[in-house]
């Protein structure tokens, strides 16, 4: 069973255990909470036309080819299965909203989302030096990286945005957050365009090495 598999078990026990949809579970105690009005696993159709396509690059061409319209596209209607490691739809703000959440170790204003351990622990590695040794990831990945609860964790310098202790995640439909709690810092990318490979593609890594550039103090 890799991460995915078992969020997934996880998204099934949260709306079993507490007797209502994962969505709404969502919902009702990390979305709204945090004025996550935008964020769901489908989107109303009074919204489409805020929706942006998603795209693909043609590996033979170099061409950005559609991959996901918004009219009658994967979110345009309510998934048969919500998943509990991916699905979302959102934007910049919500997206932010979150990411600072977890570098306020839990609280967001006056709210508290989680408690300050459990972000501790989220954003901590949890994975033994033998797991890193026989995972399929990437290659390399674990030399630098762990893997906490949900999130990657930064374990070690090897790059000017590498800062240990940065936690988040690159999602493979073309978005990409990291909070980094030394710099106080939350980044998030959207391209829009599904990754082929594993490894961020460059525009990731020359963000990244532009916001950590850009740092003045």
């Amino acid at each position: 069973m890799d991460v995915q598999d078992g969020s997934d078990v996880l998204g099934v026990l949260i709306a079993r255990a507490s007797g209502r949809p994962l969505e709404t579970f969502f919902r009702e105690r990390i979305f709204q909470p945090l004025g996550m009005k935008d964020t769901g696993f489908s989107v109303r159709a009074t919204e489409l036309d805020r929706l942006a396509t998603s795209y693909l690059t043609n590996v033979e061409t170099g061409a950005l080819e559609p991959y996901d319209q918004a009219e009658g596209g994967q979110w345009s209607r309510p998934p048969a299965f919500p998943s509990g490691a991916a699905g979302l739809v959102s934007t910049i703000d919500d997206y932010l909203a979150f990411g600072q959440m977890m570098l306020n170790n839990g609280r967001h204003g006056s709210e508290r989302i989680l408690s300050r351990p459990s972000v501790e622990t989220m954003t901590s590695d949890q994975l033994t030096p033998e797991q890193k040794a026989v995972s399929g990831l990437v290659p390399g990945f674990f030399d630098s990286h762990g893997w906490g609860f949900g999130v990657s964790i930064v374990t070690k310098r090897d790059d000017v945005a590498a800062i240990p202790g940065r936690f988040g995640w690159d999602g493979g439909l073309g978005t990409s957050w990291y909070s980094d709690p030394q710099e106080d810092m939350v980044t998030i990318l959207m391209t829009q365009c599904a990754w082929r490979s594993p490894t961020p593609p460059d525009v990731c890594l020359d963000f990244w090495t532009s916001a950590y550039q850009a740092i003045d103090d």
